[in-house]
């Protein structure tokens, strides 16, 4: 079987691809992290993983193109976020549907940076 790359997850949407070209460029700007790419997301990790990004119509009738989550320390109450979940002790996950790369704005990058300190 071959492995999962960036190009075999994003086959056929070329959309997500943009989507998460522009969000692995942020990270990128962080600091150094690994990319890991599975069936189901590609994640950022640090120590830990602290940033997510899947695609919703793999899984249902969606149009969003991509979801980010970010595994952080607290929750940050904004309405940006489709959905947070607490799924664990210290971890707030929080879900954000991206649509356009203009998201991926100042606000967002303050977000992933606070993922990417609380995972070292």
């Amino acid at each position: 079987m071959q492995p999962w790359t960036v190009e075999r997850f994003f086959a056929g949407a070329p959309d997500a691809l943009g989507l998460y070209q522009a969000a692995e460029r942020m990270a990128a700007e962080l600091g150094p992290h690994e990319v890991r790419v599975g069936k189901s997301q590609i994640s950022f990790r640090r120590r830990r993983g602290y940033a997510y990004l899947w695609r919703p119509g793999a899984y249902v009738n969606s149009p969003v193109p991509l979801v980010l989550s970010l595994a952080l320390p607290r929750n940050l109450g904004s309405p940006r976020f489709k959905q947070v979940v607490h799924p664990a002790k210290g971890t707030w996950m929080h879900h954000l549907e991206l649509t356009d790369s203009s998201q991926l704005d100042a606000e967002v990058r303050g977000w992933l940076l606070e993922a990417y300190e609380a995972a070292a």
